[in-house]
C-alpha cells in the first residue's frame, strides 16, 4: 500500500506532486521586513512551503566560554561560540505567528523546526500542521516522543545518522502511536559536495521505511535535487536566501530567487536531467568525512548548573544541549535523580563516571 501523509489537505507521497520547502533559516538577518520579503519570494518561485526554525541560543546551548563550546576546524562556523552564533542566527520568536499568518496568507504551509520542549510547546499554540526535525536532533529521542504525542506530520532529517540510528528515531515516533513520517536523505555538511550525496539511499530508504522520502540538500548543484526526485523522493527542502552576497551564517549554502524557480520549474515539468554517477554514489549510513565535523552539533547531556558532589540530578542542572560530548539525550531517564559522584562544574558534559553507582 503507498505510503502517504497530508499537510493542510495536500497529500505528500510518491503519487503525489513533489512537495518543494523553502528554508527561510536565518537568512533573514534579523530583520522583519526582509523575513516577510522572503516569504513572498518563495511563493513567487513556486515553494509549496515555508520552514523557520524555533529556538533561542538559550533554549539551544549555554552562554559558555569553555572549549566545548567554541566550533572546531572544517566548518563554516569555525572558531565561533555556539551562544554567540546561535544569538545571531534564531528567529524571533513574536514574528513567528505573524510570518505563519503571511505565508497562509499566499496559499502556503508555515512550519518550523523544534529543538526542545519549550518550542514545542510554543509551537502548538500557533497550530502547526507539521514538525520538523533536524538531523542533530534526530537522536534525541525524547524530544521525538514528545513531539509524536501531537499526533502531527514529522519530517525528519537524516544527515550524519546510522541506518541503526534512523531505525530508532522511527521506532520512537511509531511508539507514540504516530505514523505520519517522512524521512529526508541528508548530507550534514554546509555546502554539501556533490560527490557526498549517495543518493542512490534513497530507493533504499523508501524500500526499508515504507514512508515517503524526500532530500534535504545543502548542495549548490541544481542536479542533485532533480536527481533525488528521478530516483523517487516525493520532498526536497532547500535553504533559500534573496541573495548570497549578504553573508549570514547560512548564505554559502543557500538558493537565490533564479536559482530555487528554475528547480521548481524543472522539478514540475519533469526535466529531471541525466544521472551523474558522482551525485548518485552508493547506498551509505554512515557520515561522510565532511558530514563528521557536524557530529559535535548534535546534543547531549550537560550540566547547565554547578553540581556538588551527592547533590541530585534533575530537569533543571542536567539538559540535553548541543554540542554533543557527553551522554547521549536518551538517556536522561538513567541520569534524573541520580546524584553527582564529584563537585560537577557548570558546562560540564555528563559522563557516566560522574553518575554515582551507574
Amino acid at each position: 500500500m503507498e505510503s502517504t501523509i497530508t499537510i493542510n489537505g495536500r497529500k505528500i507521497g510518491p503519487s503525489h506532486p513533489v512537495y518543494i520547502i523553502a528554508e527561510m533559516s536565518a537568512n533573514h538577518d534579523q530583520d522583519y521586513e526582509k523575513a516577510i520579503q522572503i516569504i513572498h519570494s518563495m511563493k513567487e518561485c513556486g515553494a509549496d512551503a515555508v520552514k523557520i526554525q524555533t529556538y533561542t541560543p538559550d533554549t539551544m546551548t549555554i552562554d559558555c566560554d569553555k572549549q566545548d563550546f567554541i566550533i572546531g576546524k572544517g566548518t563554516i562556523w569555525e572558531g565561533r561560540n555556539l551562544h554567540e552564533l546561535y544569538g545571531e542566527a534564531f528567529t524571533p520568536w513574536e514574528w513567528q505567528p505573524k510570518l505563519k499568518a503571511e505565508a497562509e496568507k499566499l496559499g502556503m504551509d508555515l512550519f518550523s523546526t523544534a529543538y526542545d520542549e519549550t518550542s514545542v510547546d510554543f509551537l502548538e499554540e500557533m497550530d502547526m500542521p507539521a514538525y520538523k526535525i533536524a538531523s542533530f536532533e534526530l537522536v534525541d529521542i525524547p524530544l521525538l516522543k514528545k513531539i509524536a504525542k501531537l499526533n502531527k506530520p514529522m519530517i525528519m532529517s537524516t544527515g550524519m545518522a546510522t541506518l541503526e540510528e534512523i531505525a530508532d528515531a522511527v521506532d520512537a515516533v511509531k511508539s507514540e502511536c504516530n505514523e505520519q513520517i517522512v524521512l529526508l536523505k541528508c548530507t550534514s555538511a554546509y555546502p554539501a559536495p556533490p560527490e557526498d550525496m549517495n543518493l542512490r539511499t534513497i530507493p533504499d530508504m523508501i524500500k526499508r521505511f515504507n514512508c515517503p522520502i524526500g532530500l534535504s540538500d545543502h548542495s549548490l548543484d541544481s542536479n542533485v535535487p532533480l536527481t533525488a526526485v528521478k530516483l523517487g523522493a516525493c520532498v526536497v527542502e532547500k535553504h533559500y536566501t534573496l541573495s548570497r552576497s549578504k553573508v549570514g551564517p547560512d548564505s554559502a549554502f543557500s538558493l537565490e530567487p533564479e536559482e530555487l524557480a528554475t528547480m521548481i520549474k524543472n522539478i514540475r515539468s519533469g526535466e529531471l536531467g541525466e544521472l551523474d554517477e558522482v551525485i548518485l554514489g552508493k547506498v551509505n549510513y554512515e557520515p561522510s568525512e565532511k558530514e563528521s565535523k557536524s557530529l559535535p552539533f548534535r546534543r547531549s547531556l550537560y550540566a547547565v548548573e554547578d553540581i556538588a558532589e551527592g547533590e541530585e540530578f534533575t530537569s533543571k542542572n542536567v539538559r540535553s544541549i548541543r554540542p554533543a560530548n557527553g551522554l547521549p539525550p536518551k538517556e536522561i531517564d538513567n541520569v534524573i535523580g541520580k546524584e553527582a559522584s564529584e563537585n560537577i562544574e557548570r558546562g560540564t558534559a555528563l559522563k557516566r563516571e560522574l553518575i554515582a553507582s551507574a
